[in-house]
């Protein structure tokens, strides 16, 4: 299979069970159910696939596709893998199929959710391979009308109002991310490249590199940076744009929570990552230090928030604003001031690695968490962390399950949750101490909400809530996916390198294209005409 037929066939993949359940009798929820589970599945084998073909000592694109899609403003349909992109391709696969076997749940309208389940999966793949700005801008608003109606229709009470509010918010940051968009394409007319749309050639503009014939100007690259950086911050979701986050959450069936939290707040920092930062270098750093501060209070904030909460699966979505803090800290941490441009160039390099870390680890563990949240809700149809206490004793097996994705939430060392939010504050050390030890207090913040919300559910006295005798041990297919999850949050823990040795290379290249002798000296003379 041809690497254009084999990328295509990830994308699109979903959409194709998507129009072929259609055919499908409404009726048959058996049929429906299997054909989507082996949709989800066969995608999963594709990434794989693709996995199999991609080298991770190469920094570099692989496996592009560039085909002419509207020539007349020299958009393409263009796809691309790196170390960036490649693990988080394979977790959107893995956790859709978790999430696909976890839909057992829902029992209304089952062909319309299945639809709409695998159109939003082929929004998320896209997004992660699209080299074409103009294409990465579609995938993404795909993503849009799925997620609305899934928590839409299949939410909770207060579904409508959490539904409209997600979508008013990611609506507003695609806006600005199309006018971000629309600035960069026609401010690279005088660039060698022409009008373009292409991540690759506007990332060469933007770092001024040879051959490009031009690069944009500090005013472009600050304006721009700052419209695409609020429409991925709100997708991260980074305080103060994080509100819709809770809401969606709680209101969201728990397969589409996981989703969320799995895949799409990884989308914000992916978004920062491959297009705000290498296209609009001057603008990033520039706002490096606002990001940092936003990072902190994010870390800060979120824990907090948790801690403040009696709905179980409102804290897991508090606990991710936290998490993905650390995120947002290890990606902004550049810092050419005091010390050699090697030693700087050093801890950002590993900042980033942090977060993409973080993003994997998150992308397993959160999502592990609200499933077990919602095993228990499908019982006893409440979520008051006051009305629990005693599962350990009557779910034994849940409880050992849940326990062990909790604590690698915590960032436990031996689980997931460790490594990056340990390397993030050890990266943030060099840009401030000071700030390193604030965001390291968020672990301790961490440790109080996770400790409290596991004695108050799975130890203590006898369950104290209503419908008691509908505590039933957990189900083989919910052992499953709650093993499934756990066994990665233990194997990523226990060796991180498989995962940091896929993004390595890319890192290295992106962080090298970013810290050039020319572009730095750019960069000082930015500071001396702003004075910031």
């Amino acid at each position: 299979m041809s690497d254009t037929a084999l990328l295509s066939l990830i994308i699109f993949l979903p959409t194709f069970g998507a129009l072929a359940l259609a055919f499908f009798n409404k009726q048959s929820d058996s049929a429906l159910r299997t054909f989507g589970h082996a949709i989800t599945l066969g995608t999963l084998g594709l990434t794989l696939l693709a996995w199999s073909r991609f080298d991770p000592s190469k920094g570099g694109m692989q496996m592009e596709v560039r085909i002419p899609w509207i020539s007349a403003f020299n958009i393409n349909y263009q796809l691309g893998l790196d170390g960036i992109s490649m693990p988080l391709i394979v977790l959107t696969s893995f956790i859709s199929w978790l999430s696909m076997l976890a839909s057992s749940s829902i029992t209304k309208q089952v062909r319309g959710y299945l639809m709409l389940f695998l159109i939003l999966e082929t929004g998320m793949l896209g997004v992660f391979m699209a080299l074409d700005f103009f294409l990465f801008y579609v995938f993404w608003e795909v993503m849009l009308l799925p997620m609305y109606f899934l928590i839409g229709v299949w939410g909770g009470p207060r579904r409508e109002y959490a539904a409209i509010k997600f979508f008013l918010y990611t609506l507003v940051g695609g806006v600005l991310m199309f006018v971000a968009l629309l600035m960069l394409y026609f401010d690279s007319a005088a660039s060698t490249y022409g009008k373009t749309f292409d991540i690759l050639q506007l990332a060469a503009i933007g770092q001024g590199a040879e051959g490009a014939g031009g690069q944009f100007s500090q005013f472009v690259q600050m304006t721009a940076f700052i419209l695409l950086f609020i429409g991925f911050a709100i997708k991260v979701p980074v305080w103060p744009f994080h509100t819709w986050l809770p809401d969606a959450h709680v209101e969201a069936p728990t397969p589409i929570s996981m989703i969320l939290a799995g895949v799409l707040l990884k989308m914000g920092g992916y978004g920062i990552i491959r297009i705000a930062f290498p296209i609009c270098p001057l603008g990033a750093y520039w706002a490096s230090h606002a990001l940092v501060v936003l990072g902190v209070i994010s870390i800060i904030y979120g824990a907090f928030a948790a801690l403040a909460q009696t709905d179980f699966k409102r804290l897991v979505a508090y606990s991710s604003v936290s998490h993905m803090g650390y995120v947002l800290l290890g990606i902004a941490v550049w810092t050419l001031g005091e010390g050699s441009v090697e030693q700087n160039t050093t801890f950002w390099n590993m900042g980033l690695n942090a977060a993409m870390f973080q993003m994997l680890a998150h992308g397993v563990s959160s999502p592990g968490m609200f499933f077990m949240v919602g095993v228990i809700y499908d019982r006893v149809h409440h979520r008051d962390l006051n009305q629990f206490g005693g599962l350990m004793g009557l779910m034994p097996l849940y409880g050992g399950l849940a326990v062990g994705i909790f604590f690698a939430g915590m960032g436990l060392p031996g689980l997931c949750g460790f490594w990056g939010e340990a390397w993030s504050v050890v990266s943030t050390w060099n840009y401030s101490p000071l700030y390193a030890i604030i965001a390291a207090s968020g672990v301790i913040l961490t440790a109080g909400y996770i400790l409290w919300a596991v004695q108050r559910v799975y130890l203590g006295p006898e369950y104290k809530g209503p419908h008691a005798e509908a505590i039933t041990p957990i189900t083989e297919r919910e052992v499953f996916i709650g093993g499934t999850l756990l066994l990665f949050c233990i194997i990523l823990g226990v060796f991180p390198n498989w995962m940091f040795s896929q993004m390595h290379e890319s890192i290295n290249l992106l962080v090298k294209n970013l810290t050039t002798a020319e572009l730095i000296k750019q960069i000082f003379t930015a500071k001396e005409v702003t004075g910031l």
